[in-house]
């Protein structure tokens, strides 16, 4: 079957978790500058989740243009990594609203995580689908930036029962290692 419904339902359910997490963001009662100062945390996790958003919607547009098709396995692996995006907008709030907690800088990494092997399962059934000799599968090789995220929101999880700001700065690291554009689909598919 063709990629195009897949491609436009992913597209609409981002854009709709970005709406909704836009909307979450209250407007202060008042005029200064003041008012502004309680809601830093809570700007803070809706800029690193709008970031994080933004880069699953940038590269699974990439994804899907190294493919030719899906198939049902490849319905469900998309399904599965829009669920856990899903829950983006549940802990950038809870995160935010919390200052930082513990507990909730836990749970935003555990989603972060959770989505991470979720994108990874959706390209390795892509790669089943599409052989081990496709443009997708070559392009993504060994996946090295994939593996080391795991590694850092596993890490981040744990610290953030020790210092959640720490462990809030690991996610947005990884963040900062998929901003700088991965562009082995591009060269794959140009080559």
């Amino acid at each position: 079957m063709g990629k195009g419904r897949l491609e436009a339902f992913s597209d609409g359910v981002i854009a709709i978790l970005i709406t909704i997490m836009v909307l979450e963001l209250k407007v202060p009662h008042e005029a200064n500058l003041a008012a502004l100062r309680p809601l830093i945390p809570i700007f803070l996790s809706y800029v690193l989740s709008f970031i994080y958003l933004g880069i699953y919607w940038n590269n699974h547009h990439h994804l899907l243009q190294a493919v030719r098709q899906v198939n049902g396995n490849v319905l469900w692996a998309n399904l599965h990594l829009l669920f856990w995006l899903s829950l983006v907008p549940f802990v950038t709030g809870w995160t935010g609203e919390n200052h930082f907690a513990a507990l909730p800088v836990a749970f935003y990494g555990i989603v972060l995580l959770c989505a991470a092997i979720a994108y990874y399962i959706l390209c390795q059934v892509l790669i089943a689908h599409h052989g081990k000799d496709s443009a997708l599968a070559t392009a993504i090789g060994k996946d090295f930036k994939g593996k080391i995220s795991v590694v850092i929101y596993a890490f981040g999880i744990g610290l953030s029962f020790v210092n959640s700001w720490l462990a809030f700065l690991l996610y947005v690291l990884v963040a900062i290692m998929w901003l700088i554009p991965d562009r082995r689909i591009e060269k794959g598919l140009s080559s």
